[in-house]
């Protein structure tokens, strides 16, 4: 009886992974090699949870590995030895180590040929690490100590679309278009709180949201936006935006649905794309506020209907500035879908 009982337990756990079509004979080579630092769940075969254990080196991965978490070691390199079996992996999480550029040995994640999302966050890395596999989806290298960007590290990355480096040391020179060639398929990228003292070069066309916050950008190029026809979240808070290096229709985009320009210097609202729906200026220098002035649209061709002409703006944060209240019956007549202003 005790004997049916385990038979049953045991084929409890197997089952849904065999019906996951991982042959039995990976099933039982993939528990049985399960390091002793780490955790391998029955039921969960391809995932190893190696995370907080205070590991200084990556125990040998077991041959069918998927999803691989070794987060919050005191890890100092990524050896070809301990991730010889690693071929099969799509998740790799190894933030929060003490990993270097010096530590990635050469060709260790270009063997990972399934690899779609390496989160290498919180380390020491002072170069984007190389190369890289062309199946990677999304790339995570926020606050390391990255001064560099190597020239044709994305080339052949097609599928990347994420690309987070916020946190880090680059400056103007480093993001180039040189750089970031490769990136066709990007989507979005974090360049938040580096060195940058102007408007990023070089990004691709597909790029959707880009964040700049924490920088020392103190100008945008008349036109700069043309390049991006698809970018919908800008964030650009926290540098040193004055409005005479805002050209007022920078931001006459019909793709910006959400524009972010908190904690900078400008004096005047920014003319306003009909197509915008989100918009922070709060702790800027701005003085007052009309619907002449910032309304994308003739307030006389407007009429008391509500259609799609009418600007989509919907929620407006103009705190922190020198604007009393109340706010003046011409914006609000223009932007006559908000739903939210703080002042």
């Amino acid at each position: 009886m005790v004997l049916l009982l385990s038979l049953l337990c045991f084929l409890c756990l197997v089952g849904p992974v065999l019906g996951q079509d991982m042959p039995y004979e990976e099933y039982m080579a993939q528990i049985q090699a399960c390091p002793k630092e780490c955790r391998c769940p029955p039921n969960f075969p391809r995932a190893v949870y190696c995370d907080n254990k205070g590991l200084k080196s990556i125990p040998k991965i077991p041959p069918y590995t998927w999803y691989l978490y070794l987060q919050n070691n005191l890890i100092e390199e990524m050896s070809a030895d301990s991730l010889h079996n690693a071929t099969e992996l799509r998740w790799l999480n190894i933030n929060r180590n003490k990993i270097t550029t010096e530590g990635v040995k050469e060709g260790v994640l270009n063997a990972m040929s399934h690899l779609a999302h390496l989160y290498m966050d919180d380390n020491l890395l002072s170069s984007v690490p190389s190369p890289l596999p062309a199946s990677l989806e999304h790339l995570r290298l926020s606050r390391n100590r990255i001064s560099k960007i190597p020239a044709g590290v994305f080339n052949g990355l097609e599928k990347l679309n994420l690309l987070d480096l916020q946190g880090n040391k680059l400056l103007d020179d480093d993001v180039t278009e040189v750089s970031l060639k490769g990136l066709n398929s990007l989507v979005q990228i974090n360049l938040a709180k580096n060195q940058l003292s102007r408007m990023p070069l070089g990004l691709p066309p597909s790029t959707t949201q880009l964040f700049l916050d924490g920088n020392n950008i103190d100008k945008i190029p008349s036109g700069y936006f043309k390049g991006l026809p698809k970018v919908a979240f800008l964030r650009l808070n926290h540098n040193k935006l004055g409005s005479s290096g805002v050209p007022k229709n920078v931001f006459n985009v019909s793709s910006i649905l959400d524009l972010q320009l908190s904690h900078n210097q400008l004096t005047e609202v920014p003319l306003i794309p009909s197509g915008l729906e989100h918009l922070h200026l709060d702790h800027n220098r701005i003085g007052n506020v009309s619907g002449s002035n910032v309304c994308p649209v003739d307030l006389e061709t407007l009429d008391d209907s509500v259609n799609e002409s009418i600007p989509r703006l919907r929620y407006l944060r103009l705190d922190g500035n020198a604007i009393k209240p109340p706010i003046p019956r011409d914006v609000i007549l223009c932007f006559r879908l908000l739903r939210s202003i703080v002042i």
